[in-house]
């Protein structure tokens, strides 16, 4: 199982999914929303249409900021074989104006789930942004990306949460081929499919 999520942005999980219709591999479609307060959430959707349908809101969310390829490289769109569809203009790792308080809601709009990325980095967390995950904001699960170095490190470095009531995810984050994780971090599933990676999102310690 792989999600594909790209900043603020799904217009390449359906080429993703085609590609893999063959092989035995679930494709979940995302994408890593940058909120208002320049948090990274993830969000994860059960089927293309909705996640293009959230990432064209999410899209229309942006400022007019144009991309610089060479310095933030092409932002291209692709097809199943890896041709090149089209070219976004726009820059997408820029904040959003959606605010996080607002991110839950909007992504069960489309059915879809959603946790905050990488809380264990210095920039671009919720920790490093508010220092703690609130509970209002109705989180079930968060990310990290380091799990060695967060579980030997003290919860008071991560800021004051009582992370027993989180399901914590671990996921490659990667931007390249090369740095997708092995398959080494497991979730027990009743399935391959969304539903069932969903269902244990729903029933963490919450």
């Amino acid at each position: 199982m792989i999600a594909i999520t790209d900043h603020n942005s799904a217009r390449n999980v359906r080429a993703v999914i085609e590609a893999a219709a063959d092989l035995p591999l679930t494709v979940i479609p995302g994408l890593e929303l940058n909120t208002s307060e320049e948090i990274h959430v993830v969000c994860l959707f059960p089927d293309a249409l909705s996640a293009e349908k959230a990432g064209a809101f999410v899209e229309s969310c942006l400022p007019p900021v144009l991309n610089k390829p060479k310095v933030y490289g092409n932002q291209l769109v692709m097809d199943k074989r890896e041709n090149i569809l089209s070219e976004v203009d726009r820059l997408l790792i820029t904040a959003s104006t959606i605010s996080i308080d607002d991110v839950g809601a909007f992504v069960a709009e489309y059915s879809g789930i959603c946790f905050p990325a990488h809380i264990d980095r210095s920039s671009n967390s919720i920790i490093s942004v508010l220092g703690t995950v609130p509970d209002y904001l109705g989180f079930k699960a968060v990310e990290v990306s380091n799990p060695e170095a967060f579980f030997s490190n003290t919860i008071a470095a991560f800021g004051a949460v009582n992370y027993a009531h989180y399901q914590i995810f671990v996921n490659s984050d990667a931007h390249y081929l090369q740095n997708i994780a092995e398959a080494e971090r497991f979730l027990e599933l009743s399935g391959s499919g969304f539903n069932d990676l969903k269902k244990i999102f729903l029933n963490s310690l919450l």
